[in-house]
């Protein structure tokens, strides 16, 4: 996994996880979702939410690109150990906020709205096609914010009222929602 944009560009770490619940984004996939991204937000006005968080990729890459608010959200132990220690290495302790809690339940509890929402889940995760709808009920999304959800071809939510385009790369999806 490396970082491919910003501060910390091309820094690189090796997440133990041969056994982990987790499918981390590739680079290609981020790369290309990144640059969507880069002409739509000004990294360090933004507040960020990145559920299933897995090894922090997202969060990373977004504070290496000046985004001072980040929270991450996973309920794996080793994720959240690893991102833990990836934030003390990467000394931004003070730009990230690391939950550890079933996503669906940070939702329901969540208080506040955040620009860009990534939502990362395992694809065969059986409520997956219920995420965006959660995340909307619950009033997370600001008003000219965007909610993106990464899953595989299996899933479209083209027919959502808030879906606005579907990005791929490779066998990864990116929707976004506004």
């Amino acid at each position: 996994m490396r970082i491919i944009g910003g501060q910390f560009k091309g820094r690189r770490f090796s997440p133990p996880a041969k056994n982990w619940p987790t499918r981390p984004t590739t680079d290609f996939a981020k790369e290309g979702i990144f640059n969507v991204i880069n002409n739509s937000f000004y990294f360090d006005e933004i507040k960020v939410l990145d559920l299933f968080g897995g090894t922090g990729s997202h969060s990373y890459e977004f504070i290496s690109r000046g985004c001072e608010d980040v929270t991450y959200v996973d309920k794996f132990g080793g994720c959240v150990s690893f991102v833990k220690k990836a934030a003390e290495i990467l000394d931004i302790e003070d730009k990230i906020t690391i939950v550890r809690a079933d996503v669906f339940k940070f939702i329901e509890r969540a208080n506040q709205k955040y620009d860009y929402i990534f939502a990362g889940p395992p694809y065969p995760l059986p409520t997956l096609a219920t995420i965006p709808d959660k995340i909307f009920e619950n009033d997370l999304l600001a008003e000219t914010g965007w909610f993106v959800l990464e899953h595989n071809s299996n899933h479209s939510f083209e027919n959502h009222p808030r879906f606005d385009n579907v990005r791929t790369y490779g066998k990864a999806c990116f929707s976004i929602f506004k």
